[in-house]
């Protein structure tokens, strides 16, 4: 009998069709209304700036204009902080359990506004709403509650009996994580008595607006909490004022450094969470599967706009091939576009600045001899986008292994020893955090002693919780954010 022809195509062929993901967009329109201008937020009303000079915050997806606000004067900080220190006397003589039902109630309120917020912040960031719904949002939600806990509890916190509260807090955070950063400075400062003077990136103002509102939904007394918008001049006057007690700034190292300059020989307190280069540390008897996993976390979250971020791989040369050749696979199924479609892996970059530094140190990789690669994916024809990229054949000389690229890309290196792994993570000026992947128990507390990062996580990375103190070495700040330990840095001990 005759053989009856395969029509059909060879499996492989149709696997595409089969998996590909049909769009899943979230609606914009659940972010509310959105202004098309914005004053500050001080004494528990929005005012007006005192200057006529304006900003404006867009869309990295569409380069969409979303607001303007305002630009924030000597005027409006020195309003704000004599808000805070008028609200100040008050708030800090409540008790720790009073002051508790208003974290709470923010807590809460958060929670039930979870989705607004986690619209508004991918629009005005550019990050995927599956990590602002699924990660931002969550944390949000949990530091507030964490340190509602705490506000009761302040004398046994191992700081002494009956710590006290600093005064006013000046408090400067990045775009990269606008909601969360907010969450991290306020919520321990309102917890130990507090008042405080905010001031969000110029980039991304919009989720710190909204969350003034939640202040006041929650009832919370007039002046506890102030948000004045600008950009660099609004934060240096912020954290120059004489009546500023605690100044807390997360960026850029160059700044820090600025600020810490400007502080010399004043009585403010200041704690600085600034940059980093973590190594992601690969051993030969690591699970690739999982590290894969970890490594595309740890550089692709977020677009690589995480200053924790795994920007440089180190992985043991026995197993570089295999590892390697399993990343590109994953990376090549990361999808790049819409921020608001619940499929997206990656999205826009923040800004058009941010990406043309990501740009040029990628150039300089490749001028330096490092080899470059890139899944295929198209770029949508609007907005601020970048390729996951990878750089192999990297030295420790060249730029892309020394200064923060914050962006997605990921650098390369190997080592053959624990001691060279060692040596090589060392290697740089900064020191947040590093990851270290191993079956070896022994091998991991070794690593973790001889490491000089001030977070280390084994067979995970960027794993967050509000009990577990963050912060970093050398250039890479001082002090801790999160944990028991977040509240000395508001308290008088």
């Amino acid at each position: 009998m005759a053989k009856k022809k395969n029509t059909e195509e060879p499996v492989t062929e149709k696997r595409g069709a089969l998996f590909e993901y049909a769009p899943a967009p979230e609606s914009p329109a659940a972010a509310g209304d959105i202004a098309t201008s914005y004053g500050h937020f001080i004494g528990g009303e929005f005012v007006d700036s005192s200057g006529s000079e304006a900003l404006k915050t867009v869309n990295p997806a569409t380069e969409q204009v979303l607001a303007e606000f305002a630009q924030g004067t000597d005027e409006d900080v020195e309003r704000a902080v004599a808000a805070a220190r008028k609200a100040f006397t008050d708030w800090s003589a409540l008790p720790g359990s009073e002051r508790a039902k208003y974290l709470f109630r923010i807590a809460r309120i958060i929670q039930e506004r979870s989705r607004e917020l986690a619209v508004l912040e991918s629009i005005d960031n550019g990050k995927p709403i599956r990590e602002t719904r699924d990660v931002d949002l969550p944390l949000v939600a949990a530091h507030f509650f964490y340190y509602a806990g705490w506000a009761d509890k302040l004398d046994y916190a191992g700081f002494g009996a009956n710590p006290k509260p600093l005064g006013v807090a000046g408090q400067v955070i990045p775009w990269n994580f606008p909601l969360l950063m907010l969450a991290w400075k306020i919520a321990p400062a309102l917890a130990t008595g507090n008042t405080v003077v905010l001031k969000p990136a110029e980039t991304t103002p919009l989720t710190a607006l909204r969350f003034a509102e939640i202040c006041r939904q929650a009832g919370l007394p007039k002046g506890v909490v102030n948000i004045v918008t600008g950009d660099g001049r609004t934060g240096a006057a912020l954290t120059a004022h004489p009546d500023v007690n605690k100044v807390a700034f997360t960026g850029s190292t160059p700044v820090g450094r600025a600020i810490a300059k400007q502080l010399a020989g004043t009585r403010k307190k200041l704690s600085l969470e600034l940059g980093g280069k973590a190594a992601n540390i690969v051993f030969d008897d690591a699970p690739i599967d999982q590290a894969v996993e970890g490594i595309v976390n740890g550089i692709f979250f977020n677009q690589g706009h995480v200053c924790c971020a795994g920007s440089r791989l180190l992985v043991q040369e026995s197993v570089q091939d295999e590892l390697l050749d399993a990343l590109k696979r994953r990376m090549a199924t990361l999808r790049v576009g819409d921020p608001l479609d619940k499929n997206t892996d990656i999205g826009a970059i923040n800004s058009a600045e941010q990406l043309a530094r990501i740009t040029a140190l990628t150039e300089a990789g490749e001028a330096e001899g490092a080899e470059r690669w890139s899944p295929a994916c198209e770029l949508p024809g609007t907005g601020f986008w970048f390729k996951p990229t990878l750089f192999t054949g990297v030295s420790q000389a060249h730029r892309i292994a020394q200064e923060e690229i914050f962006g997605p890309v990921l650098s390369v290196l190997t080592f053959r020893t624990p001691d060279e792994a060692v040596a090589k993570a060392n290697n740089t000026p900064y020191g947040l955090s590093a990851g270290i992947w191993t079956e070896k128990g022994s091998r991991i507390l070794w690593m973790a002693d001889k490491l000089k990062a001030g977070v280390i996580w084994a067979n995970t990375f960027n794993k967050f919780d509000p009990t577990s103190p963050f912060g970093g070495y050398k250039e890479s700040g001082y002090g801790r954010e999160g944990g028991r330990h977040g509240l000395e840095a508001y308290l008088d001990v």
